[in-house]
């Protein structure tokens, strides 16, 4: 699928969530994609965007969290900017805003002045450490948040620094995905009752609840609480990655027996490999396989595993991806305006996300929203 857009027109989708509409006040990170994930789904989301761009030196036309939303200029520090954001939310099912506890608040825009205008609004707040506590008010990036919640911990080697998984553990999974989890419970609720209420997404909130599995399997006594040495972090022989011969990696997931004999067969060492269940053998297992992979190229083991049970997958880079054969039949990506980014997930049978334009470019829409919701406050004074 390709769209083009350089984000100069109205961003209304067909998708699941077409009609509802978004107020998002500018902000980075998590809080601009949840907003696109809304806007993906077809929700008509309004970005506040502050006069001077945000804190992310990130060219607007390229920021992808941006895409088929709109986009109008507002100084909330300004006499009249909170005033312009109300109207916006009298006319909002959604309010999504990233700022410290207390920030919105002394704006004039907090849950008790949207809710004074819009009492059926769901007021969405994204922040590391959620609205209380007693790091609340003190900054903190990703890396902090999934630090404390044990998460962070869990990935690398043993005897090696934690390994940094990007933002996406925290900022995206812990926090965007929990937000709109939220803010679609809440959207329910407040249609059957008219009443909405204060989403409190806090990404240590969402990080921790992401280990659930691991704490019960840590209570059951199948799992150890240091990295590199169980099932799924790396430290069973069988589930983790391989260096092939050309520099490349091949990723490694055959963990039930039936997929596991595929696998070693496939591998060609199936007559000497030691067995899968002895851990006192594991490293020997790991040697064997390692040195087995270092014999081929990563296109020639992908050859030999393409189309098997064997649960094996080469490690691509970004920008390779999207070539992947699987991914492309699918349309995991597609192009907007010549920028190739992820589609919409998930999809859904009657009423199909998509992307409907490019990054929302500051400023840009103040027209088309003023007519649309009906706030003509919105364009600038005639002299």
């Amino acid at each position: 699928m390709a769209v083009t857009g350089n984000g100069t027109g109205a961003a209304r989708g067909d998708g699941p969530l077409a009609g509802v509409r978004v107020v998002e006040l500018a902000g980075i990170g998590p809080g601009p994609f949840a907003a696109m994930l809304l806007a993906d789904l077809g929700a008509d989301v309004v970005r506040v965007d502050r006069p001077g761009g945000g804190g992310l030196a990130v060219d607007p036309a390229h920021d992808i969290t941006n895409r088929g939303k709109r986009s109008v200029l507002l100084d909330l520090k300004s006499a009249d900017g909170p005033a312009r954001v109300l109207d916006l939310v009298e006319r909002a099912d959604v309010l999504i805003e990233g700022f410290r506890p207390g920030v919105a608040e002394r704006l004039g825009v907090g849950p008790a002045d949207c809710h004074a205008r819009n009492p059926r609004l769901v007021y969405g707040r994204m922040t590391g450490w959620g609205q209380e506590g007693p790091l609340a008010h003190t900054a903190g990036h990703d890396i902090a948040y999934i630090a404390v919640t044990g998460a962070l911990g869990m990935i690398g080697n043993p005897g090696e620094p934690p390994a940094v998984p990007a933002n996406l553990v925290g900022d995206y999974a812990g926090g965007s995905l929990y937000l709109v989890i939220g803010v679609l419970a809440a959207m329910q609720h407040a249609r059957a009752t008219g009443t909405g209420q204060v989403v409190d997404a806090a990404i240590v909130d969402g990080t921790a609840h992401l280990t659930a599995m691991i704490h019960g399997m840590m209570a059951a006594g199948g799992w150890q609480d240091r990295r590199g040495v169980n099932l799924l972090d790396g430290g069973c022989p069988f589930y983790g990655t391989y260096e092939t011969s050309d520099g490349g990696y091949m990723a490694v997931g055959a963990l039930e027996q039936q997929f596991y004999d595929t696998f070693t067969e496939l591998l060609g060492i199936a007559d000497r490999a030691p067995a899968r269940k002895d851990i006192a053998r594991w490293g020997e297992l790991r040697e064997a396989v390692a040195a087995r992979f270092r014999t081929r190229t990563r296109e020639e083991w992908t050859a030999v595993f393409e189309g098997s049970d064997a649960c094996v997958a080469p490690v691509l880079s970004l920008r390779e991806a999207p070539g992947h054969p699987h991914l492309a039949a699918r349309g995991t990506f597609t192009d907007v305006g010549g920028t190739v980014q992820p589609a919409p997930a998930p999809r859904f049978s009657a009423t199909p996300a998509a992307v409907t334009g490019g990054p929302a470019l500051p400023g840009a829409h103040t027209q088309s929203v003023a007519a649309d919701w009906d706030v003509p406050a919105l364009l600038p004074k005639e002299a």
